[in-house]
């Protein structure tokens, strides 16, 4: 059943299914080869990460977020990921330190040589590891169910031109106050970085209008 809600859920952030498409039992399980049980209990996990919805006697489509929601979901993250930011600088071996600070090289490189998916491959990493690293699994929780709810605003603005030369400083500077041991600039630089995605999103989303 995980195959199945993986490959939904990378259909979603792909484009493949659009917000308010309506989805198929019968069509998913052709396409995924799965059973129909196997298809119906991924909508409803799908369903609780926000990602779909159900319709009375409509069956289950793409959510739509709005901007408006997109920003919310993202001032939401700025506060519990400036939480994981701190509890990161307290907790942080110098084995986790080398981690973060050779992905912040991978992601120089990767801006560097202009390579926009690996970069926010690395951005997605990055923002992983400082919540295992922050030991906050209740925070990290939440923040999965936003992160699924967010996902198709996250990939537009991986892909807003300009946004990894932009967001690069900012995770290196998370990065710093990080391997630093220095919590409340850690927490500081994790809203700057939430902050200005923030501002960023009304650009992505008139990018994206129909």
């Amino acid at each position: 059943m995980s195959d199945v809600v993986d490959g939904i859920r990378a259909a979603i952030l792909r484009g493949e299914f659009v917000p308010n498409q309506r989805l198929i039992e019968a069509d998913l399980s052709e396409q995924f080869a799965a059973s129909r049980a196997s298809v119906r209990a991924a909508l409803a996990e799908l369903a609780n990460e926000g990602l779909i919805e159900r319709v009375q006697n409509r069956g289950a489509r793409v959510r739509a977020v709005s901007l408006a929601e997109a920003v919310e979901i993202s001032e939401v993250r700025m506060v519990i990921e400036g939480l994981c930011a701190a509890k990161a600088a307290e907790r942080a071996t110098e084995a986790d330190a080398a981690e973060l600070r050779k992905i912040g090289d991978e992601m120089r490189a990767a801006v560097t040589s202009g390579d926009v998916l690996g970069y926010s491959r690395l951005n997605e990493r990055l923002h992983r590891r400082i919540r295992e690293i922050s030991g906050q699994r209740t925070a990290s929780d939440v923040l999965e169910r936003l992160r699924a709810q967010n996902v198709r605003h996250q990939f537009r603005l991986a892909m807003h031109p300009g946004r990894p030369q932009t967001s690069l400083p900012q995770h290196i500077d998370i990065i710093d106050a990080i391997t630093s041991g220095d919590p409340a600039a850690a927490e500081r630089a994790a809203r700057t970085h939430l902050r200005s995605v923030i501002d960023t999103l009304p650009d992505v989303d008139r990018g994206h209008a129909p």
